[in-house]
């Protein structure tokens, strides 16, 4: 592989995937590679479940629906993600604000 194939100070791996019987090689930096490979199975995997319905046909209909299928799970883990942040960032406030008036008032807190 020339230097021109890859970016600059990173080793890069050619990784071969199988995707619905079909086989891609795919240039990624070599400490990623498991993570490519973890990515392509699940990737495979949900494009079957679509195929596998008999409800949608054509191999670009079904990555189509499998990217969005995916791109809603995760839309809505980053919306589960954000919400539970802003409740422990509250709770972490309520706590600090019972330190600060116990500390404020000379007197021991009872967690």
């Amino acid at each position: 592989m020339s230097g021109a194939d890859k970016p600059e100070g990173k080793d890069v791996a050619r990784v071969s995937v199988r995707i619905l019987d079909k086989e891609y090689l795919i240039a990624c930096p070599f400490e990623e590679r498991s993570a490519l490979l973890d990515a392509a199975q699940h990737l495979d995997s949900r494009m079957r479940e679509v195929r596998d319905s008999g409800k949608v046909v054509g191999m670009d209909r079904i990555a189509v629906i499998a990217a969005l299928n995916l791109a809603n799970e995760l839309l809505r883990a980053q919306t589960q993600d954000r919400r539970a942040e802003a409740e422990v960032t509250g709770r972490v406030r309520a706590l600090r604000e019972r330190v600060d008036g116990a500390l404020v008032r000379g007197q021991q807190l009872d967690l």
